[in-house]
């Protein structure tokens, strides 16, 4: 057993004690190693350790002093400063808009960091795949999307940028439960209420999908254990007409009853009429307002604890955040653009005509949205690194560079 210590030579310091370390330590599972193909593992709340063996093994482990993280602790890793205000959200971010430091605005951790624009040192390796980081969030985990199996520039079309593609949100579309990435009741039974609609009994069809790929390419590869359980919002809060602004919102939230949801009301509006447009001044935020809708794997503390798999896709509100500009705006610059369309995370509104929308990244990377049974959608899976393993991490986020462990 070693014992981070900076005044050795090696940066550890060999222990002849029979206990492992637990305050203020934590097991360094990049650097310790077993014989025989044992694998480690550390419970991050309790610590304790495990061994999975089939024959007998032996290890050295080493343990790392436990510094809290935060997100200023993961932008010093980044080596990236802090832009003051915040950006014009309603137009398109064409150029690397954070190459001087990050915006910040509060999540439900702490202080976020988010990246905008053309950027091109956000590039991360990980488990055979290349992200490109949406956020640092308060907690120090990194958020990043997938972008392919190789480096893809800014501008740059392909398909490889897509985890999977021709996927539906919901194969059903003629009840406002739909727009949930769990709802109920199951089934095709009508909700006749706003809880019932938002009661989170049956998975969407992308949960299922975006779960199945992530236990194939992350679980089943050794590599979950360095993914953080972190909120992914689906926010389903229904401010209602006076807010949206939309004359044809019932704000019922419940079978076909037209609905304007959270993300809906920050992006677009009625302007007191039936029609709606994009919001000149659309305001993004990170924060998720309903426990309800804060999907986590575990943590029923902050979140709802009703995910299989940490895994899930980007909001509306980052998606804005990241520079798309404002709603039904083209942008082929910016770092979300792939050149083709896929999910987000964040229900739009129920339409008059009896259809769930929800909202995406469209082809030409502008924010749209689109039925949630349109089988042509394309998927990112979203993850967040832990702070732990971020620590590890070397290069600079470039294509020749990216950041890796």
């Amino acid at each position: 057993m070693y014992i981070e210590d900076e005044n050795s030579e090696t940066g550890y310091s060999k222990s002849e004690t029979t206990q492992f370390p637990t305050n203020g330590y934590i097991l360094n599972l990049e650097k310790s190693t077993c014989t025989n193909g044992g694998e480690l593992s550390q419970d991050s709340s309790t610590k304790k350790i495990s061994l999975s063996v089939e024959h007998k093994s032996s290890c050295s482990l080493y343990f790392d002093k436990d510094i809290k993280a935060d997100s200023s602790t993961t932008l010093a890793k980044l080596g990236k400063g802090v832009k003051e205000g915040s950006p014009a959200f309603g137009s398109a971010a064409t150029t690397d808009e954070t190459a001087d430091g990050l915006y910040a605005m509060a999540d439900d951790y702490g202080t976020s960091y988010y990246y905008r624009g053309a950027v091109t040192d956000n590039y991360v390796k990980f488990a055979g795949f290349y992200w490109r980081i949406i956020r640092v969030n308060g907690d120090g985990s990194l958020r990043i999307i997938y972008d392919g199996t190789e480096a893809h520039k800014n501008g740059s079309s392909s398909t490889d940028r897509l985890a999977m593609t021709s996927q539906v949100f919901s194969e059903n579309y003629n009840d406002v439960k739909y727009v949930g990435y769990m709802y109920g009741p199951s089934g095709t039974e009508a909700s006749t209420s706003k809880s019932e609609a938002q009661t989170n009994t049956a998975n969407s069809d992308i949960k299922t999908t975006i779960e199945n790929w992530y236990k194939t390419n992350i679980v089943d590869k050794g590599y979950d254990s360095y993914v953080s359980d972190t909120i992914f919002c689906n926010d389903r809060t229904i401010p209602g007409k006076n807010v949206t602004l939309w004359t044809r919102d019932t704000g019922l939230g419940y079978g076909t009853n037209v609905t304007g949801y959270g993300a809906f009301s920050r992006i677009m509006t009625g302007n007191n009429s039936t029609s709606i447009s994009a919001k000149v001044n659309p305001a993004p935020k990170f924060k998720c307002e309903n426990k309800n809708d804060a999907f986590t794997k575990e943590d029923i503390e902050k979140g709802n604890g009703k995910l299989g798999q940490k895994v899930g896709m980007i909001t509306a509100d980052e998606i804005l955040a990241a520079g798309s500009g404002k709603y039904n705006t083209q942008n082929t610059s910016y770092h979300l653009y792939k050149g083709s369309w896929y999910w987000s995370f964040s229900p739009s509104y129920m339409h008059f005509n009896s259809y769930s929308y929800v909202f995406v990244v469209n082809l030409n990377g502008d924010l749209l949205n689109t039925g949630v049974s349109n089988s042509a959608g394309g998927v990112a899976p979203v993850i967040s690194l832990s702070a732990e393993y971020v620590r590890t991490m070397s290069g600079n986020g470039t294509t020749t560079s990216p950041y890796e462990a």
